[in-house]
């Protein structure tokens, strides 16, 4: 059971509370639940019918032997067996729509909330087990309000059919429902133990996923190095633990229903010794006789489905309870009293801040820093100084311990998330696209811009000269996370794609790294554009990109050890001068390899 352990967000929910609330989800569909509560009373009093009328029928025919009698008793049987497939097609077809519109709004709101999640959520908890959540598990619902659906319609049954029996004979009715406590207690001692049993099945499917969907997004690197087998070795065990698990769990399920029919087979032969004597007594007569034999065997299935629905019931309530868990996830970025934007200048000011993304490990620790509106702010330093963190803060991606971060004088916390995003353009080192072509992927922060706007975009990164080595142009398309692309014309696209968003503040992470010296010329010449009267924060590893900011912020162990423009700091000879030999000396044109220091200018 190692890994089956429940995540940080998962709660624990009573069987009421989550009857109520999924109850909750039905409440609007209180006309549709009507008809099917008709269709079942209708179905229910049709199928008790059918032994109702053979037995009064069997009784008859002793007494009157006539060939019309038959006709007509045969008609009603059959009259009898439409109306219940009719009323019952009915039913399913209203129910089916019912569930169907409930699962389709859980799992609407499950995926809501998977939005709404700060990205830490994402960090902490494996992807492949948050879409178990959000597929599998709203599943599981269906197929548990499916049952409690088919368990109104028995429970229903079982009414009309205890009262035919003690209607005809009290004391077989009585033996008829004297083994119904102990088929209840069966199914009742099984309700703990599906419920933990089901849990670790839905946890162990979760953990296949993650796994898959990990080595799906990896596979090329793991191609590359020819590591095949040793993902399909770490695949093994988790599968093999889903299976033992799942094999668990069938067994526990199947355990109970041969148990149930043993006593339900008991009980209908007692009815039969007992029940064939009293016919030989004459104290019941044959047609009564058979309806008990019939009846019994109408009760007996939708008794042990009602008592076996408690350990299946938990399957859907493990389910429910991993869905609503999701959705109810406390959020850790707060904004308090959240008001409207408006157009930002983008001054921004960290003041004393204290962050760490494990609380007790600080990688900011009171840091404060300045950066003016149009700024242009440059962050070096080795890794691990925190230069991505305080764009991780900016974007209000996490939330910081203590301190104050102002824009343009107002407190981070008090502006309206929506709002204030719109206004942050983002490049990371490798961007993210989305599958459709470059223009829809340009486009993407402003759906409605029009041909036009996309195409004047795109012209103004690298003068539109990289759109000449796309096959079909700005209608090509960019494949599965863009991998129909090179690195340098993703980087390309995520600039484009900026200019169309028309954001106050950029940040750049380190959106030069990756690309050949061709690519980062042309990304030069479209941060111009890009970068032009914004503000802009930069976190590169490209000698180019560093000299022509404002300012360079030297970061080290999350504080700021230098600051200045590239020549002063280089005169200085201190962190800057370290960090610039470490990384950046051998992009200079003047570089030769083994001179050691690169002279200050160059």
């Amino acid at each position: 059971m190692d890994g089956l352990s429940a995540e940080d967000y998962d709660r624990t929910y009573s069987d009421r509370d989550l009857v109520g609330r999924i109850l909750g989800y039905f409440r609007p569909k209180l006309p549709a639940m009507s008809m099917v509560a008709a269709m079942l009373v209708l179905t229910s009093l049709l199928q008790a019918v059918l032994p109702l009328v053979i037995s009064w029928g069997l009784d008859r025919v002793v007494k009157d032997d006539s060939a019309n009698f038959i006709a007509v008793l045969v008609g009603l049987i059959l009259l009898s067996g439409v109306f219940a497939w009719v009323t019952n097609f009915v039913r399913q077809a209203f129910s089916a729509r019912v569930v169907g519109d409930v699962v389709l709004q859980l799992r609407e709101d499950a995926f809501a909330a998977t939005l709404k999640r700060d990205l830490s959520f994402y960090d902490e908890n494996p992807s492949g087990k948050i879409v178990s959540r959000v597929t599998s598990d709203t599943d599981d619902f269906a197929n548990v309000v499916t049952l409690t659906m088919n368990l109104l319609s028995q429970l229903l049954l079982v009414g009309v059919i205890t009262g035919l029996l003690f209607a005809r004979d009290v004391g077989l009715a009585l033996l008829t429902l004297a083994l119904t406590p102990v088929v209840i207690a069966l199914a009742l001692a099984f309700r703990r133990l599906a419920r933990d049993t089901t849990r670790k099945a839905q946890r162990s499917l979760a953990r296949v996923n993650s796994n898959v969907q990990e080595t799906m997004g990896g596979i090329a690197v793991a191609k590359n190095f020819r590591q095949e087998q040793t993902i399909y070795d770490e695949f093994r065990p988790i599968n093999d633990q889903n299976y033992r698990v799942t094999l668990r769990q069938g067994m526990v399920f199947g355990a109970i229903f041969p148990l149930l029919f043993l006593v339900a087979g008991l009980g209908t032969a007692m009815l039969v010794h007992v029940g064939g004597h009293s016919v030989l007594d004459g104290r019941v007569s044959a047609g009564d006789w058979y309806l008990f034999l019939q009846a019994v065997a109408l009760f007996w299935f939708p008794l042990t489905s009602i008592a076996s629905f408690w350990s299946q019931f938990q399957q859907g309530l493990a389910a429910a309870e991993r869905v609503f868990a999701l959705i109810d996830a406390t959020p850790r970025v707060l904004q308090t009293n959240p008001g409207p934007v408006g157009r930002l200048s983008g001054e921004i000011e960290f003041a004393d801040v204290t962050f760490g993304y494990v609380p007790t490990q600080p990688v900011l620790d009171h840091f404060s820093l300045h950066i003016r509106a149009g700024e242009m702010i440059a962050l070096v330093g080795h890794t691990g100084a925190g230069k991505s963190t305080l764009g991780k803060l900016i974007t209000r991606f996490y939330e910081f311990q203590g301190g104050h971060i102002y824009l343009d004088g107002r407190d981070i916390r008090t502006l309206d998330l929506h709002d204030y995003r719109r206004q942050l353009g983002v490049v990371p080192q490798v961007p993210f696209l989305f599958a459709g072509t470059v223009a829809d992927n340009i486009r993407y922060p402003r759906p409605e811009a029009g041909d036009e706007e996309v195409r004047q975009a795109a012209r103004h990164i690298g003068n539109g000269d990289w759109l000449a080595a796309l096959p079909e142009g700005l209608a090509t398309e960019v494949g599965e996370h863009g991998q129909a692309l090179s690195m340098g014309q993703r980087q390309l696209v995520a600039l484009a794609r900026l200019l169309i968003q028309d954001p106050a503040i950029v940040i750049l992470d380190e959106a030069t790294a990756s690309v050949d010296p061709l690519t980062e010329a042309q990304i030069q010449e479209g941060l111009d554009v890009v970068l032009e009267g914004r503000t802009s924060i930069v976190i590169a590893h490209r000698l180019s990109t560093i000299q022509h900011a404002d300012r360079i912020v030297v970061l080290r162990d999350g504080g700021i050890v230098e600051e200045g423009d590239h020549l002063s700091l280089m005169r200085r000879g201190g962190q800057y001068c370290e960090v610039y030999n470490t990384y950046f000396r051998h992009q200079s044109p003047n570089y030769r390899p083994g001179t050691g220091f690169v002279p200050v200018g160059t």
